[in-house]
């Protein structure tokens, strides 16, 4: 038996992450987005910001966003 093929990239490097946000500590290769698609599996590949506090993010930012939210008459 090889052990090479046993272990993998993920077994070498940190697997927990604590999210910027939430405070959460949370599995990294799971709960987090890749930034980087060109390297490995690598700690530094993966965001600070977990997938729950992204797409919170996003969906605040969009809501700012919308045109009729902000709409006032003219004054003409």
């Amino acid at each position: 038996m090889e052990i090479d093929k046993q272990i993998g990239l993920s077994h070498l490097f940190l697997t927990d992450r604590k999210c910027r946000v939430c405070g959460d500590v949370k599995n990294l290769i799971g709960d987090f987005y890749r930034t980087r698609k060109d390297r490995g599996a690598v700690a530094s590949s993966y965001s600070y910001e977990c997938k729950e506090c992204t797409i919170q993010r996003i969906k605040d930012s969009k809501k700012m966003n919308l045109p009729y939210l902000m709409w006032e008459y003219p004054d003409w």
